[in-house]
């Protein structure tokens, strides 16, 4: 279960108590303000709408209006479009409308025709470029005194100024065109379908009226519109800057958009309007399916999508001379909530900055008091895990309890230190990490078991002084000490010159007779690097025998009441024990068991010596001569010499295993040979000629 700190649980009480009152204020006000805005803002956006609306209807009705006049002017003046000049007047109504690309008139008499329309700079006319600048042209088409049509184009530029012209006979007749046979069959304005022009590759409709000459019809008079310039129409009158306008045709199909996604013909050149729910905006077609479906057109209605809320209308543009389109706008509510947003976030960063003060003034308070506990709390979990390292300093303070606890804490960690000297560095972490008592008993375990000894120590202990002895045997055992607290074994005892360690308890160690045999090896390495320093100052280097041993004994807290020892009994330590002493029949320094080998013998390099009778058991245990290990490191890592000895080594035992021990021997001759100072050889022949 977790527990708070002290700064934690008096910052959770500050927040408790204090926060609920902030929030509940907060949202409070916050939605009271939200009430009285909303309808406000709903009203609002229903105004700014059906002004766009307004603005859309009267776009049309200019637009109807300009064609009906241009109309009038041919039914008053028979004579009007007979004059080239006339093509001044439809070039100001082109240029005078948004969203017009050219005002036309067609004569009903000889087919004749008169245009202003804008150009762009890629159009091509008559299979020819146009003149470099041009943004303009007026054309007409009128019959020669041989009654070919000939259609003249005269180009202009952004000042109005003439660049050239072009004239060639043409086959086009606007009579024949389906705009004038609509308008001519309807006998009245009409607007076309969506179309591409053929001459511009551009989409768009056309707005036509007829004049006529009594009952005669004299003509058509036609202002063509895209789509583009009516989109870019809608994206001027935008009523937010998140809002979206549509114009619809009666199928929901996508005319105008103010986003001006251009809406072009395939690769056929045919053409597909984008249905509305297509839209990328997914709440376009959300607020589509949604619209109003009798006696509401134009009223604005509420969507919610995406957790947010618009409003939209959809309302009929009346001008559009019974083409039943419509005008599509949808607005975030958000666009219009600014203010009302801009308060709540300036009350909620006041009070947020508030609330923040008071905890950083509460949190320097309760860190005054509880930064000196936590160093209490951290120097008591460094005495449980027996760092070596020295208590970090108690932070000045100035209550009393606290400087006294300090006090008993540094009593405690010199007692723990103490009792470490004397016992396991694994028992005493154990029991003090535990609620389990010091009591007298033990339990079988299978581990491994180490002893240590100096060669020699008797004689080396008359001919030095005591406290250079003293010396020596203390560097001896600082080697064996660090090497043992390397691989998490235990020292059992210091017998003298001798140590007594082991692996697998207290703490369970699945590879203790490993981690055993690497600690023998550096032992040696790190004995074998003092020995040459004391060469160097001409004193006798120290040689150490190791013995190690795997097997089941009794482990546990041994003595009476008053003294106890954690230790280990059983016949697998006098093994290891007589394993130590055999190094100084073979000339050797580390021998190990047949059960270490079991064990961990892949992962060393080993070689065998024979079958040793122990003295107190009655059958014999098979010895090896620890020479390295693999991968643990460039100083364990045995040589090609130590691979060769510990081949022929191998190869030899076992013909003395076998019985051929003619062959044994010469092969233990044979590495005479080879390494001539190999005292296991030696004594192995010795033995084998004793029979």
């Amino acid at each position: 279960m977790y527990t708070p700190s002290l700064r934690t649980t008096i910052l959770i009480l500050f927040l408790v108590l204090t926060v609920p009152v902030f929030v509940g204020a907060f949202f409070y006000s916050y939605l009271t303000s939200s009430r009285i805005v909303r309808s406000d803002t709903i009203e609002r956006i229903g105004l700014y709408q059906a002004d766009v609306d307004d603005s859309i209807e009267t776009l049309f009705r200019e637009v109807v209006s300009k064609a009906e006049s241009a109309a009038i002017a041919g039914m008053v003046q028979s004579g009007f479009y007979a004059d080239l000049r006339a093509i001044d007047y439809l070039a100001s109504v082109t240029r005078g409308t948004p969203g017009v690309l050219s005002a036309y008139i067609g004569l009903e008499a000889d087919g004749g025709f008169l245009q202003a329309r804008r150009m762009q700079a890629d159009h091509r006319v008559q299979d020819r470029d146009l003149p470099d600048g041009t943004v303009f042209a007026r054309r007409w088409i009128q019959p020669d005194e041989a009654g070919v049509p000939i259609e003249t184009y005269v180009f202009e530029n952004a000042a109005r100024k003439d660049l050239g012209q072009s004239t060639m006979p043409t086959g086009y007749d606007p009579r024949q065109r389906l705009w004038y046979r609509v308008t001519r069959d309807g006998q009245d304005v009409t607007i076309s379908d969506p179309d591409v022009f053929a001459a511009l590759g551009l989409v768009g409709f056309t707005v036509a009226a007829p004049f006529y000459w009594g009952d005669r019809l004299g003509g058509i008079a036609a202002i063509d519109l895209t789509l583009d310039s009516l989109s870019a129409y809608l994206a001027r009158q935008k009523i937010s800057p998140g809002s979206l306008s549509f114009i619809l045709d009666r199928r929901g199909n996508v005319l105008a958009n103010s986003g001006q996604a251009q809406i072009e013909p395939d690769v056929s050149g045919a053409l597909r309007l984008p249905h509305v729910t297509e839209w990328e905006e997914a709440v376009v077609g959300v607020a589509y399916s949604q619209r109003p479906r009798l006696g509401q057109d134009g009223e604005p209605f509420v969507v919610q999508h995406a957790g947010q809320e618009y409003l939209a209308s959809l309302k009929p543009i009346a001008a559009a001379q019974g083409k039943a389109w419509q005008a599509f706008v949808i607005a975030p509510m958000a666009d219009f909530n600014t203010e009302i947003v801009r308060n709540n976030r300036e009350m909620l960063i006041i009070g947020l900055a508030a609330t923040i003060l008071q905890i950083f003034v509460i949190w320097v308070l309760a860190q005054r008091i509880a930064r000196p506990l936590e160093t209490l709390v951290r120097n008591v979990e460094q005495i449980r895990d027996l760092s070596p390292d020295p208590l970090p300093p108690l932070p000045r303070v100035r209550i009393r309890e606290i400087k006294l606890l300090s006090r008993a804490v540094e009593t405690l960690d010199t007692a723990i230190k103490s009792f470490a000297s004397f016992v396991p560095v694994g028992l005493v972490r154990q029991l003090v990490q535990s609620d389990q008592k010091l009591e007298i008993g033990g339990s079988s375990r299978f581990l491994t078991v180490f002893f240590s000894d100096i060669e020699g120590f008797s004689e080396l202990s008359e001919n030095l002084p005591s406290r250079e002895l003293l010396l020596r045997v203390s560097d001896y055992l600082s080697i064996v000490t660090g090497a043992v607290n390397q691989e998490a074994g235990t020292i059992d005892k210091f017998i003298g010159d001798g140590v007594m360690a082991f692996w697998g308890a207290p703490n369970l160690l699945e590879d203790h007779a490993r981690r055993a045999c690497l600690t023998a090896l550096r032992v040696q390495l790190e004995v074998k690097k003092l020995g040459m320093a004391l060469s160097e100052r001409g004193m006798q280097p120290l040689q150490v025998r190791i013995g190690i041993h795997s097997d089941a004994v009794l482990v546990g807290n041994i003595g009476s009441q008053e003294r106890m020892s954690y230790t280990v009994l059983g016949d697998g330590v006098n093994v290891a024990s007589r394993l130590e002493a055999i190094n100084k029949t073979y000339g050797t320094n580390i021998c190990i068991s047949h059960a270490v080998y079991k064990e961990a013998g892949e992962t060393l390099c080993t070689r065998p010596i024979g079958d040793v009778t122990i003295k107190g058991r009655r059958g014999s245990v098979t010895v090896y001569e620890l020479l390295g290990a693999f991968g643990m490191g460039a100083e364990l890592e045995p040589d090609d010499k130590t691979l060769r000895l510990a081949e022929l080594s191998r190869d030899a035992h076992q013909h003395r295993v076998t019985g051929d021990i003619e062959g044994a021997v010469r092969l233990y001759r044979a590495i005479l040979a080879e390494f001539p100072q190999d005292s296991v050889a030696l004594a192995v022949l010795e033995q084998l000629a004793d029979g």
